[in-house]
Order: C-alpha cells, then structure tokens, then sequence
C-alpha cells in the first residue's frame, strides 16, 4: 500500500543538513508508489528546492518567512503543524536533532499521533513501516510497527544512506503562508552569539577523534585537532575532560552529551565509563587509543593501541599525511 510521507528539512545557515537526505531516503524506502512532500522552511527555502528533488522530494512545499530563519520553538510549532494539516500524510519524518528532537513530540502530542524516536533504521516488511530504534543506552535495539493513524519519526544522523542525487528529477514546489506575526510568538530571536566549533559538524561527522581525560590539558587537545585536520574529522570529547576544563561542552559525547555514530571513531585517553559509550558505541569502526591495557574502551574497540596519546597521535598523523598525500 502506497504511503505519503513528509520529511521536515533541517536548515542550518541556509544549507541542508545532511540527515535531511537521509530522511529522504528512508522516504523512498516506505513510500512506494505513494508521494514524498518535503518541507523546508525560511527565506532560503526555494533556494534548497532542486536538492531536495534531486533527493526524491516529489513535491516541495516552503513556507518562506524570515522567523523561520533561525529554529524558535513557537514559530516551528506552528508552521509545522499547518503543514502537516494541509498536506495530510501517513508517515512524517525529521532528523532526531535539536530541532527534530523539540518541533516534534510538540506537533504529535497536539495532532494525537504516534512518534517513534531515535530511530537507526525504516523498512516496509508486509506492508507495515518496522522502526528500528536503541534502547538501554545502545545495549539492544527494539523493532517497532504503528498498526494505524499518522506516526512521526526521529532518524538519527548518520544511519541510512542518503544514496546519490538524480540530478535529473523535479519537483512541484508550493508555498504555503503562516501567520508569524509578533503577536502570535512568545519568543523573537534578535542576536546570535555563537559558540561552537569551527570545522566538520560533531553529529553528522563521519570520521571523530575524541579526547578524554588523558589529554591531561587544554593544550593536551592540539595533536587530536592536527589528526583531525588531516582526516577532514570533528573533534570530540568525554564528560570528563569537559568538565576538567579542557574543552567546551559543545564537544562532549555521551548519556549526558551528543549521540554519534561516525564510520570511524578514535577515541584518545578515553577509559570508557558506560556514560561514554552510550553515546559512541554504535560507530562503525572504533580505535581506542590508551596507557592502561585495562581500560574498558578496549571492550568495545575494533583495534586497540596500548600506549601514549602523546606518541601514538603524532605518528598517526603523520602516516595518514603519507597516505593520503600519495592518493
């Protein structure tokens, strides 16, 4: 049976965040025969309309207004739900980030629908849409199936495939007009200080070189950033060199932290405190890199190195330069 799926793109800075494709594709996945609405919202909206197509968008519905330029909760509430209103779908799918993650428990509880969460798979078998979704912190993974009604779903960055464009697909694009006015938000972005940092983005990362206490200091993180650098990687961190204040709290991954699942993920003068691995444990390759041949990282590493950060990073990076030089 045909299925009619929307897929809420996510926009950071104008551009499409890459589990928005992702989304796309498991929008192919459970659509069969049926149609893939995207939605994309603020001024730069039709801007995004051809890759979304390109992606398997076959209609795009934009609601350009300016509040929309930067995530507030209000303001996605309430274009989000008129657009799941007006375009009435089976199944409706958004990344689970910051913003997948707020907009839309909020729209499901007012519509009265379902919402899986933090899903790393979709597929049809005999009909039904089966989500595939971690539980204790990543221990197990549970299937879920929504026998009726419309069901939201969160897809965590990183886990399905957004495959390639077709370049040659294109999509009907509609714009749908939501009142935003100042009397119907409680909240107004006027200024944004950032705080984040600069490079590949931590949650949809493919490659993450991680530090943790072992790093011992601040400075303790340079030869993780020059591995980083030559890798095209994101830098991470435990909780704990967080909080011994050698990194902002922006790169700490874990229970309490951001939720990755990078193709490789090098972890540094991490010991492997459950919290950790919770939030890092289902990557597809890990290297633990540490003095203490007991550490637990190694009860979950693919490949292990037994020895100091200090030695091993530098070397590292220079053997990929060699290698990467000659390709």
């Amino acid at each position: 049976m045909s299925k009619h799926v929307l897929v809420l793109a996510d926009v950071r800075d104008g551009k499409l965040r890459n589990v928005s494709l992702e989304s796309l594709a498991a929008a192919r996945t459970v659509a069969e025969d049926g149609t893939i609405t995207a939605a994309v919202f603020g001024s730069s909206g039709k801007d995004l309309a051809d890759t979304l197509a390109h992606h398997g968008a076959d209609k795009v519905v934009t609601v350009l207004n300016q509040e929309l330029d930067q995530y507030t909760t209000d303001a996605y509430f309430q274009a989000f739900k008129k657009v799941v209103e007006h375009v009435q779908p089976d199944v409706i799918f958004t990344g689970h980030t910051a913003v997948g993650k707020d907009v839309s428990p909020r729209v499901a509880a007012r519509l009265g629908t379902g919402l899986v969460s933090d899903c790393t798979n979709v597929e049809l078998a005999e009909g039904k849409i089966v989500f595939t979704r971690p539980i204790y912190a990543g221990k197990a993974f549970v299937k879920k199936v929504v026998k009726e009604g419309t069901v939201f779903a969160t897809l965590r960055p990183n886990n399905i495939s957004a495959g390639e464009p077709d370049t040659s697909r294109t999509a009907v694009i509609e714009e749908l007009q939501v009142d935003l006015t100042s009397d119907s938000l409680r909240t107004l972005v006027k200024n944004i200080v950032k705080k984040s940092t600069e490079g590949v983005d931590l949650s949809e990362a493919r490659i993450i070189v991680s530090g943790g206490r072992g790093v011992k200091s601040a400075d303790g993180f340079k030869p993780l950033q020059e591995l980083a650098d030559v890798l095209g990687a994101a830098v991470g961190a435990s909780r704990g060199a967080c909080d011994s204040g050698y990194c902002d709290y922006a790169l700490q991954i874990g229970q309490t932290g951001k939720v990755v699942t990078p193709d490789l993920y090098i972890a540094c003068g991490i010991s492997g405190a459950i919290q950790h691995l919770a939030g890092m444990s289902n990557s597809k390759v890990i290297v633990a890199i540490n003095k203490d041949p007991e550490a637990p990282i190694f009860q979950v590493a693919d490949y292990g190195i037994v020895g100091d950060l200090f030695d091993v990073v530098p070397m590292l990076t220079e053997e990929f330069k060699k290698l990467l030089a000659d390709k």
